[in-house]
């Protein structure tokens, strides 16, 4: 059997502030396999934030391993990490004043040398990662320009220049309309097919999510159940993760409604 992209066991998130400690959640245990793309869902405060930044070492784990590629986490050098895993964050960085084309380069960091300078190779890079994105039409205009929609593209072109098998991505939809919300979604399948991209996605936006993605992390207090949609609707862990929700999931067309 293949070795995971990513393999979490036992894993604890939280905060760790003097001799206090605070748990957010705990006993998570899940695997991502390469070129999937996999959506992370849980209620509001379970932890999807803070589970995605322990997965990129942005905050220390409280207890558990994670791996990248079977190599522990705890292994990698801040550069070394760059090169295996990127991810895009839902806080706006402030880049507005920077063309779209000078924020993907900023995906090459972690292959610059001291100075920052942008080699050739560096932008060709950069200008493939606008144009599999779609925004190469929008390289020289400022990111304070740009719609929600565009400067999320820019944002996943950004990863993209980084050049990493794997992208992790905190509300991707978030802010966008239903058009754009289906366009993003349908872009990061098709880098995960395309491109072989292990994609692991936060997102709110359930139904839509559902039909179009591969698998999926339910997290909750309970840990986190994962499986393709259909296969976590069929033995009833969609909706039992929902029940308290008061949301009924219709498993053959794979649909929520309200009750």
């Amino acid at each position: 059997m293949n070795t995971p992209m990513l393999r979490v066991s036992q894993l604890t998130t939280g905060y760790a502030a003097g001799r206090r400690t605070k748990i957010v959640a705990a006993d998570l245990t899940a695997t991502l396999q390469a070129g999937t793309v996999t959506a992370l869902v849980g209620k509001n405060g379970t932890g999807k934030s803070t589970l995605l930044r322990t997965l990129v070492a942005l905050q220390p784990a409280l207890g558990g391993e994670v791996e990248w590629g079977g190599r522990p986490l705890t292994s990698y050098s801040a550069r070394q990490l760059a090169r295996e895993v990127s991810i895009v964050l839902t806080a706006r960085v402030d880049t507005k004043a920077l063309t779209a084309r000078e924020v993907v380069a900023m995906g090459r960091m972690p292959y610059t040398g001291f100075g920052g300078r942008l080699s050739l190779a560096d932008r060709e890079i950069a200008a493939e990662a606008l144009a599999l994105t779609g925004v190469a039409s929008l390289a020289d205009r400022e990111v304070g320009s740009l719609s929600d929609g565009e400067r999320q593209r820019v944002m996943i072109a950004k990863a993209l220049a980084q050049q990493t098998p794997a992208i992790l991505l905190d509300e991707p939809t978030a802010f966008l309309d239903f058009p754009g919300k289906v366009a993003i979604l349908r872009l990061l399948c098709d880098l995960a097919e395309k491109h072989g991209k292990t994609i692991l996605l936060s997102t709110h936006d359930l139904e839509l999510t559902f039909q179009i993605v591969q698998r999926l992390w339910l997290l909750s207090s309970e840990g986190i159940a994962e499986g393709s949609p259909r296969r976590l609707a069929e033995n009833g862990c969609i909706g039992r993760f929902f029940h308290t929700e008061g949301v009924r999931f219709n498993v053959p067309s794979l649909r929520f409604e309200m009750e």
